[in-house]
């Protein structure tokens, strides 16, 4: 009788580790241009082979080529290297002013700009985003959102709009349809998908667009999301921001291994794409395509954005533990600043005289703000968010024990700490 052969588990691990080079042909790319772009109203299922190819316009060379080319005007794009390069700029000093003990936390996006900065031009005013802490390109690619504000939440200062309530880079600003950041990511879908079904419910126009990482796709509410879009056909973007690392689990562990997460999406009933996150006018028109979509009543779309985490996960962690140090140097799909700059130059849009003068320009403006932001308090010199603040925004009208403690701490006659007998 043949001995039966003993059942094993099969655990992914990431094809490169510390000291050895990470072999990046897991990815399975398509070339720039080859791709095909279905009509707006195609049928979910007949985007099956586009969740498992990868939508490119950028080449080699910069040049914009194949069906996904968007009609944008150079100085749309022109706009969206300088908020790109303004996010980076941000993030990169903001990383500083965390070793310097002004804030406490901080997670940049490096490597992502592309995402959040060209996702954001797509959308119209009104629509409403569910980000993660990865996206603030969102708000940085306006011009109607204060530098200095954003700086003061990260401070927890006396003029952060916050007031203390959330970690730094959890920004909250309704008026540019930014929602109230949660660390649980995955509840971003299911929050998106009842904003996008409750303004069909109204009647409205606006749609919702959410954000999630690879890892939080593992997450029962990423599945429920899906289901509700698909059945009610919510007018919502899902984006999966797929930077290959949920802190130190490489994306396998979240099922990217043997298939693409943009395929759970079509398995859904959701019509979906896969896009080479770092080519900022694949994603512009990934963004338009999808957005006409939930605008024309045809229903959600799951984008798969494939892109890199290029920096740690936050300043808490260190990525040279678990992965190459050089990783995002060999990166296949590049750098989406150094993509879009070359495409401008290629076309005479841009030069490199014009490139360093806004370097120079951005970084002067990054530094400003954050001397302006400095001057209400930071964690290394005080003046945080009054304890006083506790009391506020809890009831329309503050019941009047409420206005007898607040009236004690501000005397100093209580300790905050202490409830009221």
């Amino acid at each position: 009788m043949n001995k039966k052969q003993a059942l094993r588990l099969h655990v992914p691990e990431p094809s490169g580790r510390p000291g050895h080079e990470t072999d990046f042909s897991y990815l399975h790319l398509s070339p720039a241009g080859e791709v095909r772009r279905p009509p707006v109203d195609a049928a979910p299922a007949d985007t099956s082979d586009l969740a498992y190819s990868l939508v490119r316009v950028l080449d080699d060379e910069g040049r914009a080529v194949g069906p996904w080319v968007p009609p944008v005007e150079p100085q749309r794009l022109r706009t969206g290297l300088r908020a790109m390069m303004k996010t980076r700029i941000y993030d990169a000093r903001m990383m500083i002013a965390q070793r310097q003990k002004k804030i406490s936390f901080y997670m940049q996006c490096l490597g992502e700009e592309a995402i959040a900065t060209a996702h954001a031009l797509a959308l119209q005013p009104g629509d409403m985003c569910f980000p993660t802490y990865r996206q603030q390109g969102l708000l940085l690619a306006r011009d109607d959102i204060d530098m200095v504000e954003m700086i003061c939440q990260l401070m927890s200062n006396e003029c952060d709009p916050l007031k203390g309530r959330q970690l730094p880079v959890m920004y909250s600003y309704k008026r540019a349809g930014f929602f109230s950041i949660s660390g649980n990511l995955a509840t971003q879908f299911i929050q998106a998908v009842g904003w996008g079904m409750a303004s069909a419910i109204k009647g409205d126009s606006k749609i919702a667009s959410a954000w999630i990482g690879d890892g939080a796709t593992a997450e029962a509410d990423f599945h429920t999301a899906l289901t509700f879009a698909h059945v009610y056909r919510a007018p919502v973007i899902l984006n999966v921001v797929n930077n290959q690392w949920a802190i130190s689990t490489f994306q396998a562990i979240a099922g990217g291994e043997a298939t693409t997460f943009a395929a759970r999406g079509v398995g859904c009933g959701i019509a979906s794409l896969r896009v080479d996150g770092n080519d900022f006018l694949a994603v512009y028109a990934a963004s338009l395509w999808a957005a006409e979509r939930a605008r024309s009543n045809l229903g959600p779309t799951l984008m798969e954005w494939v892109t890199y985490r290029g920096g740690a996960h936050s300043t808490s962690d260190d990525p040279s533990r678990y992965r190459p140090a050089d990783d995002w140097a060999h990166f296949p799909l590049g750098d989406p600043i150094a993509r879009l700059k070359a495409h401008l130059m290629q076309t005479g849009a841009w030069t490199a005289q014009e490139h360093e003068a806004t370097q120079k320009e951005l970084e002067a403006q990054v530094s400003a703000a954050l001397k302006e932001a400095e001057r209400y308090g930071s964690l290394a010199a005080g003046h945080l968010a009054g304890a006083a603040a506790m009391f506020e925004d809890v009831y329309k009208d503050m019941p009047a024990h409420l206005r007898r403690q607040r009236e004690q701490l501000l005397r100093g006659e209580m300790d905050p700490l202490r409830r009221e007998s």
